[in-house]
């Protein structure tokens, strides 16, 4: 599944030679994805004729950087067993497939730099997240967004049962559990702060009780999820975290997790209960779609109020220009736009042209680039929720 290190990997190759990139909508189940390498091999066909029109490419050459999508193109098992969607990118040193969650246009772009913005899409989407099933028991994650959840193949140093950490010493089944405390803690308003801030959880058995024991298991193995899910997966992915457990379980998971990525709303639920479908519909309406539509109605609101004084724009020129000079401090680009050309990182100058030339890549995936590269940040908008008609609005630093 794609992850913010490969967005960071795939512009970090610019001006490494020829670089292709594919994208397509894929499916995941039969008869459906019969088609899909079907239209890959389309693509990559597509490539071809782009690289021939590239004098410096011999045919020699043109099949050594495409020799390993033409064997992706052979692989049935792959091809049983794609998501919604997937990117593929080669150049001479360089080749990296990516699953995606949701459908993709299909692109064929060769060009100096690898053509990103659908991953920028992704990438700054407001409703992606991961979801963390936790129990005394066992743990699972997913990651999803409004349309898909899927499950996430935990990193090997990451616990996936009590066992893993505990040996044979388990706690009680479920049905047995002392309850840490009721109240509003599965939103994790109901924490409280101790000294220097750090969270405390509910009320504790008495001293020696059975139920110390028991929760004092829980806690190691709590503590020991947060810290692997942290450094192998919500470091990486750079995602939002919802936790996903029975009420009383919230407030003493939220009071030892040192996971920036973990919000404050959750789902107070067993997740075992609920079919996978199920739980993406219970995250994205009560957990992420709130967040996503505030968010988006902030960035619309500050371009409007900007442009008093003249610190927001939505014509390119303008916008590459101050881009290069580093003055654009978040930029909104329309999904699925695509301006074809060249532009000029040091000056912002454009030089439209056709998107079949080799040397061409998109004129608004560059200037993602550039503006992300200046420190700036980006956001792909869908149409019905831009606040203009030319594909971008720009906020400025001054």
């Amino acid at each position: 599944m794609f992850a913010l290190h490969d967005l960071k990997t795939l512009l970090a190759t610019d001006g490494a030679g020829p670089c292709v990139s594919l994208y397509m909508p894929t499916h995941r189940q039969h008869p459906d994805n019969q088609q899909d390498p079907i239209r890959f091999r389309n693509l990559v066909k597509r490539a071809t004729d782009s690289l021939f029109q590239d004098g410096d490419s011999t045919a020699a050459q043109t099949e050594s950087l495409l020799a390993k999508f033409h064997d992706l193109a052979a692989d049935g098992t792959f091809w049983n067993h794609t998501a919604d969607g997937m990117a593929v990118f080669g150049s001479p040193e360089f080749f990296r497939i990516v699953r995606l969650q949701r459908p993709v246009p299909e692109i064929a772009i060769v060009a100096s730099s690898f053509h990103v913005k659908p991953l920028l899409r992704i990438a700054q989407s407001a409703d992606r997240f991961q979801l963390l099933c936790v129990n005394r028991r066992d743990v699972r994650l997913f990651e999803g967004n409004r349309d898909a959840l899927d499950e996430v193949d935990l990193a090997a140093d990451v616990p996936r049962t009590a066992t893993d950490v505990l040996g044979e010493d388990l706690p009680e089944p479920e049905g047995q559990a002392h309850s840490y405390g009721t109240g509003p803690s599965a939103s994790g308003a109901g924490a409280a702060r101790g000294a220097g801030g750090a969270k405390t959880g509910g009320a504790r058995h008495g001293h020696g009780s059975k139920g110390d024991v028991i929760d004092q298991q829980t806690e190691r193995f709590f503590r020991e999820v947060d810290r692997a899910v942290i450094e192998h997966h919500s470091k990486p992915s750079g995602l939002p975290l919802v936790l996903a457990a029975l009420p009383e379980y919230h407030a003493p998971f939220r009071a030892l997790s040192h996971n920036a990525q973990l919000i404050d709303s959750g789902i107070a639920i067993n997740p075992e209960a609920l079919t996978t479908d199920e739980l993406r519909l219970r995250v994205w309406q009560e957990v992420m779609e709130p967040a996503y539509v505030a968010r988006l109605a902030s960035l619309v609101e500050r371009f409007s109020a900007a442009r008093a004084t003249k610190l927001s724009d939505d014509r390119l020129p303008q916008v590459a220009e101050a881009a290069a000079a580093g003055r654009v401090g978040t930029l909104l680009l329309e999904a699925q736009r695509l301006a074809p050309g060249r532009l000029d990182a040091t000056t912002g100058a454009l030089q439209p042209a056709a998107i079949v030339d080799p040397d061409v890549d998109d004129m608004l995936d560059d200037l993602a680039e550039l503006v992300m590269g200046k420190g700036g940040e980006v956001v792909i908008v869908p149409l019905e929720r831009m606040p203009t008609t030319s594909g971008l609005a720009a906020i400025y630093r001054f």
